[in-house]
């Protein structure tokens, strides 16, 4: 029985060998995998974080490009110069001056016409350089056509007007049509002076549609039904006067390499544009009278006249220069249609004088062929951009135009009544289409409170313009901002 009882003592000790090699060998097995996926984790965490350190090297070439345009805004060759291809490659410090990785910048300089620059990084670090990131970045600096209307006064817009983009005053804004985009202005409040006003107290973009605006403080609400996208008040004032030296420089580029025409002894010129890229200039030789002994200046308003050609002579003729830019130094009347073509014409009389200041005048249609950006058109006026009284009833403008002291609109030509028709038929057109932007200095209008002027008006902002301004045309600052960001890889 003794010897028994060792035989079985011993077969559970070779159990118990066979238990602890196979619970072992499981452990072996799990520190094994465990250690592996540990360091499977730390690679896995050293290589996010090159890839996180790439990405931000990729980044700080972009803000170092961005940078550079601000020192030099037409530098698109790391200073280089113009002949050199890139890439530009530089170094990469961490806070204690140690390099840790490059930044390699394709840059693409503008295409004509256009102020966007795009700018493509790519980042690597020396830990790893297997890893890198790319970031394509595309800046540009707006023009001054940001806005379907920029305003450096009062404006009101009537019950017939509707507008597609911004708008932004330096003074006050009532509108009582309908805004698909926003309406800014400088002001906080102000006060309303017009006559038919809804209220005398009022917040700087109001409207006397009801239901009216509640008077400062009372909060500034919504009201969709004329502000579709909304309104602000209190924004930064746009700068005006930087036109005057904009004017100067398109006078000195028509001089050297566009069309130019110095001042004449008759009320002006006429351009017109044809859509084989041509133009003509006529001498204007008188304009239309008042229909009758009553179509007067009611109105006192400077500079008040029909602003109708009645007769002219042909005396130039020619293929549109590669720049662009017309420059007339005299009153100007302009219309026809371009295609394919990037175009600036502007007037003015140096030095500035207020007595002298010459406007451009739009009767007749003004047309684009194509509307991708392709055709632009700028009209800059050093007084006004004026819509004459023999104007086409129907009449469409395709062009960012500016007032640059004056205002964009159309003078007043008083209604039938009395002993007289005054100036019927022309007292009333049917509708204006805007299609571009307007700048005016002053209060634009191209009709009134008592039912003169164009009936229905039609303000189209023409986006294309924000980024692709015609030749020339002023830009509201010198600096770049971003117009779209793209992780390449």
């Amino acid at each position: 029985m003794i010897q028994v009882s060792r035989f079985k003592i011993r077969d559970r000790q070779g159990q118990l060998s066979l238990q602890m090699i196979f619970f072992a060998a499981i452990v072996v097995v799990l520190v094994t995998g465990f250690s592996f996926a540990a360091l499977s984790f730390l690679k896995l965490s050293v290589r996010s974080f090159n890839k996180a350190s790439a990405f931000a090297v990729a980044e700080g070439g972009i803000e170092y490009y961005r940078w550079h345009l601000a020192h030099a805004s037409a530098d698109y060759w790391d200073g280089q110069g113009a002949t050199s291809t890139g890439p530009y490659v530089h170094n990469y410090y961490d806070k204690n001056g140690n390099v840790i990785g490059t930044f390699s910048l394709e840059i693409t300089p503008p295409v004509s016409g256009s102020t966007i620059v795009t700018i493509k990084s790519i980042g690597k670090v020396l830990a790893d350089d297997s890893i890198e990131k790319v970031i394509k970045v595309k800046m540009g600096i707006s023009s001054f056509a940001k806005f379907a209307v920029a305003a450096n006064d009062t404006m009101r817009f009537g019950s017939g007007t509707e507008v597609f983009g911004e708008i932004m005053s330096n003074g006050r804004v009532r509108f009582d049509g309908l805004a698909h985009n926003y309406v800014r202005s400088a002001l906080s409040t102000s006060t309303d002076t017009d006559s038919g006003a809804c209220q005398t107290n009022v917040w700087a973009v109001h409207t006397c549609v009801a239901p009216a605006d509640a008077s400062p403080p009372a909060a500034l609400l919504a009201h969709p039904a004329v502000f579709e996208i909304g309104r602000e008040v209190g924004v930064p004032a746009l700068n005006f006067t930087g036109i005057t030296q904009d004017l100067v420089s398109l006078k000195t580029q028509a001089s050297s390499s566009g069309v130019y025409f110095p001042s004449s002894t008759n009320p002006g010129y006429e351009l017109v544009f044809s859509t084989n890229d041509r133009y003509t200039v006529y001498r204007v030789n008188s304009l239309v009278n008042p229909p009758t002994a009553g179509c007067t200046n009611s109105q006192n308003q400077t500079g008040w006249g029909t602003w109708s050609i009645s007769s002219s002579t042909l005396i130039s003729s020619g293929t549109i220069p590669a720049s662009g830019i017309f420059f007339f130094e005299d009153d100007l009347w302009v219309r026809g249609q371009i295609d394919g073509q990037r175009v600036t014409v502007a007037s003015g009389l140096f030095p500035d004088n207020s007595t002298t200041r010459t406007s451009i005048t739009l009767n007749d249609n003004l047309l684009y062929t194509r509307y991708d950006g392709t055709d632009v058109l700028a009209l800059i006026a050093q007084n006004n951009i004026n819509i004459g009284m023999v104007a086409s009833t129907t009449l469409r403008i395709d062009a960012a135009v500016i007032a640059q002291n004056g205002r964009v609109g159309r003078y007043y030509y008083r209604a039938p009544g009395g002993t007289s028709q005054r100036c019927s038929p022309y007292h009333t057109r049917s509708s204006i289409t805007s299609y571009g932007m307007i700048g005016t200095n002053q209060r634009y209008g191209f009709a009134y409170t008592d039912g003169t002027g164009y009936q229905t008006r039609n303000l189209v902002y023409d986006a294309n313009l924000l980024y692709g301004p015609p030749p020339g045309f002023p830009l509201t600052s010198d600096s770049y901002g971003i117009v779209s960001w793209e992780e390449v890889q």
